[in-house]
C-alpha cells in the first residue's frame, strides 16, 4: 500500500475530495437522522452525488490550477536546459508525489549550492592567479628597467658595471621569456585540441638521460642522482616522451633546487598493476601540509623569497600537473618538513 508521505498529486486530490465528502455527508445525514429532516433519502442521496462533484472539481481546481501550477513554475526553474531529461516532469506533475517534489527542488538547491561554492573558489582563484602573474612579471621587466636607466644614466661607460648590468638585465629578459614560455605551454596541455603522441619507451632509459642533463647542477649543489635499490625493472610504459622528459626535467629539477646540500634525489619504479608508478623523492627542506594542496597551481611559492632566488618561473609544478592529466593519470606529492618531499605519478604499461 503507497504510504501517504508517496501519495502522487492526483492521489492527494482525489483522497481530499473524499474525506471532506465524508465528513460534510456524516454532518448531513446526522442532521436528517437525529432531527428526522422532511428530505426524502432519494433526495439526500441526489444531494450526496452532487455535492461530490462540486467538491471534486473545486478541490482540483485549487490544488491543480493554483498551487501545482506554481510547482510546475518552480520545475521550469529548477530546470538547467530545454535538453534536460527532468523537464519531461513538469507535463506530468500529478504523477508526481510531494516528496518526490521536495526531493527533486532539495537536490537542485544542493547542486546550486555546490556550483556556487565552486565559482567562488574558480573567482578566487582568478584572482590570485592576476594577482601572481602581475608580480611575476613586474619583478623581472623592474629590473630590467633599473638597469637599462642606470646605463642610460652614464653607466654604460663605467667599465665593470656595464657589462654587468646587462648581464643582468639579458638574465631576467631571459626569465621573462621563460615564463611566457611556461604558460604558452600550460595553454597547450589545456587545451582540448592538444594530442597526445604516444610511443613505447623506458622511463628508465629517459630518467639516465634527465640525469644526464641535470649532472652539473647537482655536482654544484653536492647532490647525488640514484636509482632506489632494486629499481632494476626497465618500466617500459605507452606514453608522450617528450612531455615525459618535461616531467622528470621540472620533478628533478625542483629537488635538487629544494634538496639539502649532500643530500640525494632518488628515482623508484613499481609496477602496479598495468600501470608504472614512478617516484621522484629529495631529502630536502620539504613542504607543511598546509602548502600541499597548492603546489600545483601557477606561481604558487611556499617560500616566495627563496623560490625567486633559486629561479624559475612558478609554472614548473603546474606543468608537470597538466601533463600527467593529458595522459589520463594522476600526480601525488607527499612531504615532512626537514625530512623531503616525493612526487608520484602512474602511467600506462605497454602491453
Amino acid at each position: 500500500m503507497t504510504s501517504f508521505k508517496n501519495l502522487s498529486i492526483k492521489q492527494i486530490v482525489n483522497y481530499t475530495t473524499i474525506l471532506v465528502w465524508l465528513v460534510q455527508m456524516a454532518i448531513m445525514f446526522s442532521l436528517w437522522f437525529f432531527f428526522l429532516l422532511d428530505v426524502r433519502l432519494s433526495w439526500l442521496l441526489l444531494i450526496a452525488v452532487g455535492t461530490f462533484a462540486i467538491f471534486y472539481f473545486t478541490i482540483s481546481y485549487i490544488l491543480e490550477h493554483l498551487i501545482f501550477r506554481k510547482i510546475k513554475l518552480i520545475y521550469k526553474f529548477i530546470s538547467d536546459t530545454k535538453a534536460d531529461p527532468e523537464k519531461a516532469k513538469i507535463k506530468n506533475i500529478p504523477t508526481l508525489s510531494i516528496d518526490n517534489v521536495n526531493e527533486d527542488v532539495v537536490d537542485w538547491a544542493e547542486r546550486k549550492e555546490k556550483e556556487l561554492e565552486a565559482m567562488k573558489l574558480l573567482e578566487t582563484y582568478r584572482k590570485n592567479f592576476v594577482g601572481n602573474i602581475s608580480h611575476e612579471l613586474k619583478t623581472p621587466l623592474f629590473s630590467i628597467q633599473g638597469y637599462l636607466h642606470t646605463l642610460l644614466d652614464g653607466a654604460i661607460y663605467e667599465e665593470g658595471i656595464n657589462i654587468d648590468y646587462l648581464r643582468r638585465a639579458a638574465n631576467n629578459a631571459e626569465r621573462l621569456g621563460n615564463i611566457v614560455d611556461d604558460l604558452e605551454q600550460i595553454n597547450k596541455l589545456e587545451n582540448e585540441s592538444f594530442v597526445i603522441e604516444k610511443s613505447s619507451f623506458s622511463v628508465k632509459v629517459l630518467t639516465k638521460e634527465v640525469f644526464g642533463d641535470l649532472k652539473k647542477m647537482a655536482e654544484k649543489k653536492k647532490i647525488n642522482l640514484k636509482y632506489k635499490d632494486g629499481a632494476a625493472l626497465q618500466s617500459v610504459v605507452l606514453a608522450d616522451k617528450e612531455a615525459i622528459r618535461k616531467v622528470l626535467s621540472n620533478l628533478i629539477v625542483n629537488a635538487i633546487k629544494y634538496g639539502s646540500e649532500n643530500g640525494e634525489v632518488v628515482l623508484s619504479f613499481y609496477e602496479v598493476e598495468t600501470k608504472i608508478l614512478i617516484e621522484v623523492s629529495d631529502t630536502g627542506i620539504g613542504v607543511e601540509e598546509k602548502h600541499l594542496k597548492h603546489l600545483f597551481d601557477r606561481f604558487y611559492r611556499v617560500d616566495g623569497s627563496r623560490s625567486r632566488a633559486e629561479g624559475g618561473s612558478g609554472l614548473g609544478l603546474s606543468i608537470v600537473k597538466h601533463a600527467i592529466e593529458a595522459h589520463g593519470e594522476k600526480i601525488f606529492v607527499r612531504s615532512t618538513p626537514n625530512v623531503g618531499t616525493t612526487f608520484g605519478f602512474t602511467l600506462p604499461k605497454d602491453k
